[in-house]
């Protein structure tokens, strides 16, 4: 028997109410609801509620502008005879693509195969974020001696943030189909993810082992790009030190010079040879002789 799929988008509490199958509990009609302005980025999770499962799937897609990411929501309320997604439009203006969904339902797919579609879909869109990270923190680390230091640090925390934030999603995601692999998602007598199921996320769970490790590598680039700007941050404070050493030290001979001839000695300077051109020429000539030296050293 095939699966009757109702595909929602943004609906109203009535029009879930309509469509729903099967009479859902007050907090999972609240999460199919669109979000406040000012509700919490959703978590993934699945989850049996007795007649039925419910899921919160998110999918992250890299950001058209800027640096901040896109997430888009889809939950699913599904039954063996019944499939309803519920679509969330993102703060991008788009919502989740179900189009691999739709070619699984023409097949005939039974339900526990269509949550697993629509979850290994999602889980895509987290192969592709570790592209858009990778590029992203490439491209950091190409511009770290271009940018200010300060705009390196600025891109540098908020991509910390974001791979945080980014990571506890991804490990939410696990730990639901972590679920489904040990048989905890029950509906009744009936079972909704048979053993043949369960091998289809048992491929779709190592994957999402693969991208949080993959994303604990790009948190140790991030910490290689911090060092290299702290690195360059005290080469350049090297580089200020040495150039003031270097003119301390030009300026000490000369100031050592003016100064003797500034002592007080009575009738010592009075011969022909102690004039203002010989003064000035020791102090050209030592000069001279120290950048020489200096340069020979490669101090400058």
């Amino acid at each position: 028997m095939s699966v009757r799929w109702l595909d929602l988008v943004d609906p109203t509490r009535d029009e879930l109410l309509e469509k729903l199958p099967v009479r859902v509990d007050p907090e999972v009609l609240e999460a199919l609801l669109p979000p406040s302005g000012d509700a919490r980025e959703p978590r993934p999770l699945i989850e049996g509620h007795g007649s039925y499962v419910f899921s919160v799937l998110v999918a992250l897609m890299p950001p058209v502008t800027g640096h901040a990411l896109i997430y888009e929501e889809v939950c699913v309320v599904a039954t063996p005879e019944c499939l309803v997604t519920v679509r969330k439009t993102s703060r991008g203006g788009e919502t989740f693509d179900v189009e691999g969904l739709a070619a699984a339902v023409e097949s005939g797919a039974p339900a526990g195969v269509l949550v697993h579609r629509l979850v290994d879909d999602v889980t895509d869109s987290y192969l592709d974020l570790l592209d858009a990270i990778y590029d992203e923190i490439d491209g950091l680390e190409d511009e770290i001696d271009v940018l200010r230091p300060a705009e390196v640090r600025t891109r540098l925390a908020e991509l910390r943030h974001e791979l945080l934030h980014r990571r506890r999603t991804i490990s939410a995601m696990r730990a639901a189909v972590r679920r489904v692999l040990d048989g905890r998602i029950e509906i009744g007598e009936r079972e909704l993810f048979p053993t043949e199921v369960e091998h289809l996320f048992g491929d779709t769970y190592d994957i999402l082992v693969r991208v949080t490790e993959e994303l604990d590598i790009a948190r140790d680039l991030l910490a290689g790009a911090r060092d290299h700007l702290q690195g360059k941050i005290a080469e350049n404070q090297n580089e200020v030190g040495k150039k003031l050493t270097v003119i301390a030290s030009l300026v000490l001979v000369p100031s050592f010079i003016v100064g003797y001839y500034g002592q007080n000695f009575a009738g010592a300077f009075d011969r022909d040879f102690w004039t203002l051109g010989v003064s000035t020429g020791l102090i050209v000539v030592v000069t001279l002789i120290q950048l020489a030296i200096f340069r020979w050293r490669r101090w400058i």
